[in-house]
């Protein structure tokens, strides 16, 4: 099994990269502040103004190993990858696949179920450990809704009845996502999921979360063989990377939804880790980027079983593992694609 790969996140501004022989050295004010070698780093992400050395992109492209460039505050701006190295018959099967209806309905309905059956167990799981009646009868409510949803999957032909039926679900569990809140209720309420900016302190954390989650479902596609910019659930548009966002969806309250519960819920990230920007955007402190990131790395370490697989695996490798099945399933080598759900 693949080792997971640490990702190095770049955050302080100003900061210079640059490659010595095999080590990558970071600079501050002319300061050396860090210094890593590369068979150490599976990639990086760079937030803000964060210089890199031509030499440093160049071994990083050549070595297969991707470099994304967000903005100060989390926002996906660009990524550098090197040479296209996609299997060719791949990349057509998954063209073709686009103008199979049943194969690629089957597909969506499939990532749909993944999604729905993980925020279903998420909400389940907060509603036996809510800390109050109506907040457990609230998450109950909303889990037998999902529920409902989920029956109603197989019923669904139509790619657009089947994005519909996955609309209303994720209403329904954002609905219901403050009573998962055991502290800080009123500083931490959403009114429904909100982005470009978010406008409150939760949905800041679920962008910046998301934005990670995307980065590396990215890189999973592309390295197994796969165009992310082809997706099914996720309608095409230039410069979206529609398959990996498809990809994503099996794995939000797993890895993201999940964490944002659990910082806020054991006070390591607090109301005052936030503030309002002119316009009525809300945006973290680095401290609590920082924070994000570390529980990030570490949760991404953790074992879970994989069913298809028969085996634990760390979940920084369930994309790609699960990438490897799409694979499958886009070559015609498997009859349906089984999502990641953890038990």
């Amino acid at each position: 099994m693949r080792q997971v790969m640490n990702t190095l996140f770049v955050m302080t501004q100003g900061s210079y990269l640059h490659l010595e022989r095999e080590t990558l050295k970071l600079e501050v004010e002319g300061q050396e502040k860090l210094r890593i070698p590369m068979h150490h780093i599976g990639s990086i992400v760079l937030f803000g103004n964060v210089m890199v050395s031509p030499f440093a992109l160049h071994r990083c492209a050549e070595d297969g190993r991707s470099v994304a460039m967000l903005t100060q505050y989390g926002r996906f701006k660009a990524r550098l990858e090197g040479p296209q190295s996609g299997n060719v018959l791949l990349r057509r099967a998954q063209h073709q696949l686009l103008d199979d209806d049943k194969r690629s309905v089957d597909l969506i309905r499939m990532i749909i179920a993944g999604k729905l059956q993980n925020t279903r167990s998420l909400l389940l799981r907060g509603a036996r450990e809510a800390g109050s009646q109506s907040g457990a009868e609230t998450l109950r409510t909303a889990a037998n809704a999902l529920a409902a949803s989920l029956r109603a999957l197989p019923k669904a032909e139509d790619a657009d009845v089947l994005r519909g039926i996955e609309g209303q679900a994720a209403r329904q569990y954002f609905d219901a996502f403050n009573a998962m809140l055991k502290v800080n209720q009123e500083d931490f309420a959403m009114n429904g999921r909100n982005r470009r900016p978010p406008r409150d302190r939760i949905n800041a954390l679920l962008s910046f979360l998301y934005a990670l989650l995307t980065n590396e479902c990215v890189s999973a596609v592309e390295s197994v063989g796969l165009d992310p910019q082809v997706g099914y659930l996720h309608v095409l548009r230039p410069g979206r990377p529609a398959l990996a966002l498809d990809l994503v969806e099996e794995f939000r309250s797993v890895l993201a939804d999940r964490m944002v519960l659990t910082l806020i819920n054991r006070q390591q990230i607090k109301p005052d880790d936030f503030e309002e920007r002119p316009g009525g955007a809300v945006q973290m402190s680095d401290d609590a980027r920082r924070t994000i990131l570390t529980a990030w790395q570490e949760r991404k370490q953790d074992e879970v079983q994989h069913e298809v697989l028969g085996q634990k695996v760390p979940l920084g490798l369930m994309p790609m593992v699960q990438a490897r099945l799409l694979a499958r399933y886009i070559r015609g080598e498997a009859d349906e694609y089984i999502p990641f759900m953890p038990r």
